[in-house]
């Protein structure tokens, strides 16, 4: 029961995660641009979990386990760069198939840090979230031809920080309270942003209610809830189904674009959506089958 509620909490870190663009292209309808949308999640994450901490937390960490900690939260921030300057080339719908190149590649880390081939379930649970994720995002009857060089290197480093992310999350000062390790991740994170992204909306300002509340909702989805989520859970689940659960993204991100901006989903897109779903399904069996024998050895005894 402890590792399919953990599973089911990196399931909900991915679905933060995809509930990001809908909120960002909503906020291009109130004249906010990407960059102050990716400068603001990091902003507003790090300000509420210091807020959190100040008033619950009482933790001491040493400088060592600090600047570890601070230094996991550098690929959480690169994913956000690499993924926005990907955009600035390609399609969505490319983009994001880039950047679900993780799923793999968290395996390939997992099977090197391991020491072990993947297991069967995993390795069919990926092919069908690669599958599921072409139909999801209706790759088909898209240009392919003549894509840039430069806007397909963007998404593959988007894809390979965010294998680290999700590597560091699992691995990294597991003995630190999930909420203070989030919040050392999260200010990592902001350095880097305030370096790519400064935060000029605090010098001219912004009088739109409209901007403060995106910020709250992008920094609470983006920058608070997955980092925390991830290192509470993924170093129970592991780092390879770990990355498959967190695939949960695409498919929240495409059912949300259908809710809130009202655009269009076809068939063949839900279809990729359910084979998404069903690969998360399948990479949890051996957890599934377990739980039941458990139960089933309980009632019998």
């Amino acid at each position: 029961m402890r590792t399919l509620l953990n599973a089911f909490n990196v399931v909900l870190g991915g679905c933060s995660f995809g509930l990001l663009a809908p909120f960002v292209k909503l906020g291009y309808t109130y004249g906010i641009s990407t960059s102050e949308s990716v400068s603001l999640q990091f902003t507003m994450g790090f300000i509420l979990l210091a807020f959190i901490n100040v008033f619950f937390i009482r933790y001491h960490l040493s400088l060592k386990t600090f600047l570890k900690i601070l230094a996991s939260g550098i690929p959480m921030a690169l994913t956000t760069t690499f993924y926005y300057n990907s955009l600035e080339y390609l399609d969505a719908s490319i983009s994001i198939v880039l950047l679900f190149q993780y799923t793999w590649m968290g395996l390939i880390v997992d099977m090197i840090v391991e020491k072990q081939a993947p297991t069967k379930e995993k390795v069919s649970a990926v092919i069908l979230l690669f599958v599921g994720s072409i139909l999801a995002v209706n790759i088909y009857g898209i240009q392919l031809s003549h894509l840039p060089p430069i806007g397909i290197m963007w998404g593959l480093l988007a894809a390979t920080s965010f294998t680290m992310f999700l590597f560091v999350s699992g691995r990294v000062a597991n003995h630190v309270p999930p909420l203070r390790k989030s919040m050392v991740m999260s200010l990592g994170a902001f350095i880097v942003i305030l370096i790519v992204y400064p935060p000029t909306y605090f010098i001219s300002g912004s009088e739109h209610v409209s901007f403060w509340l995106l910020g709250i909702m992008l920094g609470l989805f983006g920058a608070v809830l997955p980092p925390l989520l991830f290192s509470m859970s993924i170093p129970v689940v592991g780092n390879g189904l770990g990355t498959i659960l967190s695939s949960s993204e695409l498919p929240t991100t495409t059912i949300l674009s259908a809710i809130i901006l009202s655009e269009r989903v076809t068939l063949l897109q839900w279809f990729g959506i359910i084979i998404i779903i069903l690969g998360i399904v399948w990479a949890n069996m051996p957890q599934l089958r377990m739980q039941v024998a458990q139960r089933v050895e309980g009632s019998g005894s």
